[in-house]
């Protein structure tokens, strides 16, 4: 009996041994990095401005085309690949405060999408939601009037159930608004040379296609092991100003940034998701989790190479849940190269806008949001469900709590909010400007206050969800709709198909 109690316990102690070997080498192998390894052999890709005609009554009309094609990121390796206008990503729109905009959309993919103007205050049933499909070889013409500050949006597919795949596939471009506020600062303003916009994804290829797997524990999404800025991998930039603006863009479907430099050098951050803060704001690194964007300004020095970088990010998470989230991984981005001769920039201003923000206050109603995965307060969205009815013209507190052991973010359409807490305290700097999109960590909360400004439309919503975007597809969302006083939500029309 001894020897066989023996044999037992060597076979356990073996097996414990096996199997704590193999958990250690998942993990110390989990966590990656481009930290010091990077060549930065190709230049920076710079979105082209789209083209746009202007009608007699001042309507600004630009065309996109959905579409399939192949990209050559690296030499020998095509990849099969979707864009706008495009075999990649898309054309930067523009647009002024106060103009009427139009815009072709074309779907020439073999499977119906959307287009959604990410922070864009327009009509719902402009939004290019999951409400409003374009079918293949199918067209569909929004129209509406640009009715807020200057800002850094982007335009992105919102399928459900298929957003994830859509903009990892490379459906993703900027959309910016120009206003007089904002024009009259001297802030760097010249598109492509000293105010550059940065669409940073992460990566893996498969073959002549992206990878899509997502690894062992990764409950986050797909994380890829290597980045792009604006479709290029290992970028590079040359400047040839004293300060740059860097409109940065998490595309990313899943992965968590925390951009500095590889000096560590501070730098001012003027802008977040909606626009322009009140004053500049010192900082080291900004995080930024899908969805979300921050306006920075950085001062070069002549002949000098610097590279953005993302350290780890962290996420409030445990060592374990860390590690396979990518709050471990460090990546190096791109380079700055600055010229031997540089243009000499006027200093920044100390105050950019005025407040706009709406305000605790103001505040007629009060709702709690529970972000758990899958789901948001127990339920996984239903596109013939209304989770909200809101009044047009008043402002609400929404509470967001993050009830999981997991990492979500929280993005709202049609709003630019305000967090008025943030974990229980006054939020930091990067998050008092204007926001539609904030990362929770587990056990995170934020308040917000939101005005819902309208145009009141009670059978058409617009979306509420987790901005991961493998969450979303799961279910992860609710949906709104803006009433006039005293009128009730009506159920939501079927999804509109536009066709040919």
């Amino acid at each position: 009996m001894r020897r066989i109690l023996l044999i037992l316990t060597g076979i356990a102690t073996v097996l414990a041994l096996v199997v704590g070997g193999g958990v250690t080498w998942i993990y110390t192998s989990a966590d990656v990095s481009t930290v010091g390894t990077m060549d930065f052999d190709q230049e920076l890709s710079i979105p082209p401005l789209a083209d746009a005609t202007v009608e007699a009554d001042g309507t600004r009309v630009f065309q996109l085309d959905m579409r399939s094609g192949k990209k050559e990121f690296e030499p020998g390796r095509l990849v099969r690949t979707w864009g706008f206008n495009g075999d990649y990503l898309g054309p930067t729109l523009r647009a002024r405060r106060g103009e009427q905009v139009r815009v072709r959309v074309r779907n020439q993919l073999e499977e119906a999408s959307t287009v959604h103007w990410h922070g864009m205050h327009l009509p719902a049933s402009m939004d290019g939601g999951p409400h409003q499909m374009v079918d293949s070889g199918g067209t569909w013409t929004p129209e509406w009037k640009v009715d807020q500050a200057a800002a850094t949006l982007w335009y992105h597919p919102h399928p459900h159930g298929a957003t994830e795949s859509h903009v990892r596939k490379g459906l993703a471009g900027m959309f910016l608004i120009d206003d007089d506020a904002s024009s009259a600062l001297p802030l760097p303003h010249d598109y492509g040379v000293n105010d550059l916009p940065l669409i940073v994804q992460d990566v893996k290829f498969s073959g002549d296609r992206f990878a899509t797997g997502r690894g062992m524990f990764a409950d986050v999404g797909f994380l890829g092991d290597r980045t792009m800025v604006n479709g290029t991998l290992a970028p590079f930039r040359e400047v040839g100003d004293e300060l740059v603006r860097l409109r940065l863009l998490n595309a990313s479907t899943a992965r968590v940034y925390n951009f500095g430099f590889s000096d560590d050098r501070a730098f001012a951050l003027i802008g977040t998701d909606g626009g322009l803060l009140e004053q500049p704001a010192e900082m080291n690194s900004v995080q930024l989790s899908p969805g979300e964007r921050a306006e920075i300004v950085v001062r070069m020095r002549a002949g000098e190479r610097v590279q953005l970088r993302s350290a780890n990010a962290g996420m409030g998470l445990d060592f374990w849940s860390r590690r396979f989230s990518g709050g471990d991984d460090r990546f190096d981005i791109l380079e700055l190269r600055a010229a031997t001769t540089l243009r000499p920039s006027p200093p920044l201003p100390t105050a950019l806008v005025s407040a706009r923000l709406p305000e605790a206050s103001e505040s007629v109603r009060e709702r709690t949001f529970t972000l758990e995965f899958g789901k948001i307060n127990g339920q996984a969205m239903a596109m013939d469900r209304i989770d909200a009815t809101v009044t047009r013209g008043t402002v609400e507190t929404w509470v967001v709590r993050n009830e999981d052991g997991m990492p979500h973010n929280f993005h709202v359409h049609d709003v630019q909010f305000a967090v008025t807490e943030y974990g229980g305290k006054a939020p930091p700097a990067a998050l008092r400007g204007p926001k539609d999109t904030i990362f929770l960590p587990p056990g995170g909360s934020a308040t917000l206050a939101l005005r819902f400004d309208g145009p009141a439309d009670p059978s058409t919503p617009y979306m509420f969800h987790c901005h991961l975007l493998w969450h979303e597809d799961l279910g992860m969302m609710g949906q709104f709709v803006v009433v006039d006083p005293g009128q009730e939500a009506a159920p939501p029309a079927p999804a509109h198909h536009s066709g040919h």
